[in-house]
């Protein structure tokens, strides 16, 4: 078992996420840098993180580590979003996300207020 360390926690991983947890940790730091990031090098970090996530299969471990590392967590609810919807974010957010949502469309769009 291996640690990788965010901001604020230490996280125990498996030797066999090591990888991805380094990734993510690394996607990490590119999100939140003060400094301009070269969007090609952002690029290949998530599509790498991306194909390191599909060949992961979902147990406690890589529920850690997405828990750990919230622009990780996206890219993988990205992934999922066909299959799953938004199944990292708790229901009442995820409704209340898209009612805002709904809302700013119409609005834009000049539509009246649907029902919901």
């Amino acid at each position: 078992m291996n640690a990788t360390h965010t901001t604020t926690q230490v996280v125990r991983v498996p030797g066999r996420l090591v990888p991805l947890a380094t990734l993510a940790r690394l996607l990490e730091r590119l999100d939140h840098s003060q400094e301009p990031v070269d969007a090609d090098q952002y690029l290949a970090v998530v599509r790498r993180l991306q194909q390191l996530l599909q060949d992961t299969r979902a147990d406690d471990a890589l529920h850690a580590v997405l828990e750990a590392f919230p622009s990780a967590a996206q890219v993988y609810e990205n992934l999922q979003y066909r299959h799953a919807g938004l199944c990292r974010s708790p229901l009442e957010r995820s409704l209340r996300s898209e009612l805002a949502a709904r809302q700013v469309i119409e609005r834009v769009s000049g539509g009246e207020p649907a029902a919901g």
